[in-house]
């Protein structure tokens, strides 16, 4: 089996907290729809690889302005350091997008459904359509109304073994895709810096995920 990859997600300027987890993560994500103006000064502290994120409205995030600037931040981002650009699949220009991004640095292309889980062939194809545009990884975040949802959006992840997937479900019942999401194949999964600093439902802390991987023996 091998190491779990952890990638913390940062949602605000508490440096502190990132700082009592940088040590145990692979990588962060900075939000920077959820950071807001100081997201470029918490960026510059980061000794780990970091992954630009400024999540739409319509896909779980919070920025407010237009979509224009959407883009121009995460261009911005590539000029401090990110390593990789979260964009979404349904982004406008997404070819034009997709190639500014990889020119300099990796593309992960994204994919989230806020109401439910769709069916796996369903699903499928959006990761296809996601390898087609170019993405370096996959990433297909789905909505868990059953426990069995996590079992669905995980099965993704063997089903492309020449590319890099991140797949799991949000919410209450969707935890245990979380967990077992890079167990199973995938390239990482997110964690919380601490409670309360969650990025999106069903997160949880790096300390509960790395306690659990210590259980099951797997890091």
């Amino acid at each position: 089996m091998k190491t779990p990859r952890i990638c913390a997600s940062i949602t605000n300027t508490d440096l502190k907290a990132v700082r009592r987890v940088e040590s145990r993560v692979d990588l962060f994500e900075v939000r920077i729809d959820l950071i807001g103006d100081d997201w470029q000064e918490v960026a510059r502290q980061l000794t780990k690889p970091w992954i630009a994120c400024n999540r739409s409205a319509a896909e779980g995030g919070l920025w407010q302005d237009n979509e224009a600037r959407r883009i121009e931040r995460l261009l911005q981002a590539i000029e401090l350091g990110a390593e990789m650009v979260d964009i979404e699949l349904r982004t406008k220009n997404l070819a034009n997008i997709v190639k500014l991004i990889k020119r300099r640095k990796k593309c992960l292309l994204s994919c989230h459904n806020l109401e439910k889980t769709p069916s796996f062939d369903a699903m499928k194809q959006i990761v296809q359509q996601q390898i087609k545009a170019g993405a370096d990884i996959c990433k297909v975040v789905t909505t868990a109304r059953s426990f069995e949802d996590n079992a669905s959006v995980l099965r993704l992840i063997p089903e492309f073994p020449e590319t890099g997937v991140v797949a799991f479900a949000m919410g209450p019942l969707g935890t245990t895709s979380r967990v077992l999401c890079p167990l199973v194949g995938g390239d990482f999964t997110y964690a919380s810096v601490a409670k309360g600093q969650e990025s999106a439902p069903g997160q949880i802390t790096v300390e509960a995920l790395k306690n659990i991987y210590e259980m099951i023996g797997s890091r």
